[in-house]
């Protein structure tokens, strides 16, 4: 089990400088990853994409890639027509103000667009110093998602055994509640018919009950989803999702088994296990 919240961070050097690769994990229910890049390595957006799709399953994944270049290899060039436009234009102007003054090649120059800078860039140059930084982040990265689930699972099984515990609570009350359908069927029965009771319509009627009311079949179900919980848990390596719709089916049995049940004791353990449900699905917000 991995958490989505993690960070990671990998640097390379080399003789143009420096680059750097970021990661930072949030959680999400879908995989939604937010890639910044300098404009010069664009190029390896979508590699970039490709390779956190393999490592994350879900979460909200931020990379920022920082290039530090300590040679910036540019080069300036002339726009000789723009500059004689210019040059022209100038002349123009001080002849029709008779100033009779020439263009400065200050003035000329400062002009928009007459030098314009070129930067030289390879984007394959930074490819390997780029991968290395990135593996190296994700390592990091994962290590501190492993960490963090493993935690998050040590208290999501404490919280499956309180769960168990309580349902075992539960089994033990069961025959207490069937004793308890039919005193209560009877009683009822000679409140209303006296000594004319009819057995057999007493019989008959407590089956009905039973069948509505029994609480068998909801122990059979929860002890299932909980058996499947604990094998989601060991053996998916993202099972947040299986394991959030497992919790909605218990929560559901326990919620038939709290209606259904006026015994105390059986009340007071539908608590404790609808309690642990809630703190499970809180947990699981944060789990891939």
């Amino acid at each position: 089990m991995k958490s989505m919240t993690g960070y990671g961070y990998g640097e390379q050097t080399a003789d143009f400088g420096s680059l750097s690769v970021e990661l930072r994990g949030y959680n999400s229910r879908f995989l939604e990853l937010n890639i910044n890049l300098p404009s010069s390595l664009m190029v390896f957006e979508q590699p970039i994409r490709e390779y956190l799709a393999d490592h994350c399953e879900r979460g909200k994944v931020e990379v920022t890639v920082r290039l530090r270049e300590l040679v910036s290899e540019s080069e300036v060039v002339v726009d000789t027509p723009m500059a004689l436009s210019y040059y022209k234009a100038l002349q123009e102007l001080s002849a029709a103000l008779g100033l009779g003054e020439t263009p400065r090649l200050a003035t000329i120059v400062s002009m928009e667009g007459v030098l314009q800078v070129e930067k030289k860039r390879d984007p394959e140059r930074y490819r390997p110093f780029l991968n290395q930084a990135l593996e190296e982040a994700m390592r990091q990265f994962e290590a501190q998602r492993a960490r963090e689930g493993e935690a998050t699972a040590e208290d999501i099984l404490r919280h499956v055994g309180t769960i168990e515990t309580s349902l075992a609570t539960v089994q033990t009350h069961a025959p207490q509640l069937e004793e308890h359908i039919k005193k209560n069927l009877r009683q009822r029965f000679q409140e209303v018919m006296g000594d004319l009771v009819d057995e057999n319509r007493i019989l008959t009627e407590t089956a009905v009950l039973l069948m509505k009311y029994t609480i068998s079949e909801e122990i059979s179900r929860l002890m299932t989803h909980l058996k499947e919980f604990r094998r989601e848990l060991k053996e998916n390596p993202a099972p947040g999702k299986k394991l959030d719709f497992l919790c909605q089916e218990m929560n559901r049995e326990v919620n038939t088994i709290g209606s259904k049940s006026p015994l105390i004791e059986v009340s007071q353990a539908v608590v404790a296990m609808k309690d642990a449900l809630e703190n499970i699905r809180e947990q699981l917000r944060n789990v891939e």
